[in-house]
C-alpha cells in the first residue's frame, strides 16, 4: 500500500514534465499545428527503431510526394518500398502501403481517430494506434514506448532499468499518472518520451537536469543496480542476416529490371546466409520473383 508522500510524489511527476515539455520540447515537425493525421502515422512508423534525424528528410519527402493515405494507396508498394531507402526495416514500408490501402477503401481516407480502429489496420501496433489518437486526436490515452518505461521505472518504482517489456502493465502504470485534461495528458504523453530521450537516457542519466529528479524514486535510493530480467539487445548487424538483407534490398531499389539471379549471388559471399536472406524477403513479400526470372520490389 502506497504512502500519503509516495501518492503525492506521483501526482506531483505529471505536471512538472508538463512544464518542462512546455520549454524544453525540440523543434520537431509532427509537433507543429496543423500537421495532419496522416503525417502523424508515417512519422511514427518511420520513427520505429530509426533515429529522429535520418526520419525527418524522408519524412518531408514522402509527405511532399504522397500527402495523403489515397496519393500513397494509388502507387505501387514497389514505389513505397524504393522511397523508403535507408531508413531501415523495410516491411515497415509495406506495412505503411498497406494501412494507406486500408484507409482510402474502409474510411473514405480519413485515418481513423479510435485506437481500436486503428488496430484493425495492417501493420499498426498498439503503440502506433495510440500514438495517432493521443498526438494527432488529443484523445486521452496511455502511450508507452521505451524512453517512457524507463522514466517511469526510475521516477516511480525506483529501478534503473525498465527490464523487458509488458504492454499491459506498462499502459497501466502510465495511466495512472495520465492527466485527465486532454491537453495535459497529450503533454505529458510526449515530454515522458522527450525526457527520457534527452535526458533520462539509458546510460549517464543527466540527473541535474531532470526537472523530477526530486522526486525520483531510483535516485532517493541512491541509484541501486537493476537486478530484474534483462531486455533483449539487438544482434549484431554486421554479418548479419539483416545486412544480407539490405545489400539485397538495394539492388533491388536501384533496378528498373529484375536483378539476376547471378547478380544476387555476388552481393554475399555465404550461399547458406544469402539464400536465407533472400528466402526472408521473398516470404515478408518485399521480393518476387525467382531464379530464373530474377528479383524485384513487389507491384
Amino acid at each position: 500500500m502506497q504512502s500519503a508522500d509516495d501518492e503525492q510524489r506521483r501526482a506531483d511527476i505529471p505536471p512538472r514534465i508538463v512544464d518542462w515539455f512546455a520549454v524544453n520540447a525540440r523543434d520537431l515537425p509532427w509537433r507543429r499545428p496543423g500537421f495532419t493525421p496522416w503525417g502523424v502515422l508515417v512519422s511514427e512508423i518511420m520513427l520505429q527503431q530509426t533515429p529522429v534525424a535520418r526520419v525527418i528528410p524522408r519524412l518531408e519527402q514522402w509527405l511532399t510526394r504522397w500527402p495523403t493515405p489515397d496519393a500513397l494507396a494509388a502507387d505501387s508498394p514497389a514505389e513505397a518500398v524504393r522511397a523508403w531507402q535507408s531508413l531501415g526495416y523495410p516491411r515497415r514500408a509495406l506495412a505503411l502501403h498497406a494501412a494507406a490501402v486500408a484507409i482510402s477503401e474502409r474510411h473514405a481516407g480519413v485515418v481513423p481517430d479510435d485506437v481500436d480502429a486503428l488496430l484493425a489496420l495492417p501493420g499498426i501496433g498498439d503503440y502506433t494506434a495510440r500514438a495517432v489518437a493521443a498526438f494527432a486526436y488529443g484523445h486521452t490515452v496511455p502511450v508507452v514506448d521505451v524512453n517512457t518505461r524507463r522514466v517511469l521505472a526510475r521516477a516511480v518504482h525506483g529501478q534503473g532499468e525498465a527490464g523487458p517489456a509488458r504492454t499491459r502493465a506498462d499502459l497501466a502504470a502510465m495511466q495512472e499518472l495520465l492527466p485527465s485534461d486532454p491537453a495535459a495528458a497529450r503533454a505529458f504523453n510526449a515530454g515522458a518520451m522527450e525526457l527520457g530521450q534527452t535526458v533520462c537516457v539509458a546510460r549517464a542519466p543527466r540527473c541535474d537536469d531532470c526537472p523530477i529528479a526530486e522526486l525520483c524514486a531510483w535516485r532517493a535510493a541512491g541509484y541501486p543496480a537493476y537486478s530484474g530480467p534483462a531486455a533483449p539487445k539487438q544482434a549484431r548487424y554486421e554479418g548479419s542476416d539483416r545486412q544480407v538483407r539490405g545489400l539485397i534490398m538495394r539492388a533491388l531499389r536501384h533496378s528498373d529490371e529484375p536483378v539476376p539471379a547471378d547478380a544476387i549471388e555476388l552481393l554475399w559471399p555465404d550461399t547458406v546466409q544469402r539464400e536465407r536472406a533472400l528466402a526472408g524477403l521473398l516470404g515478408d513479400g518485399l521480393a518476387v520473383g525467382s531464379p530464373a526470372e530474377g528479383y524485384r520490389l513487389p507491384e
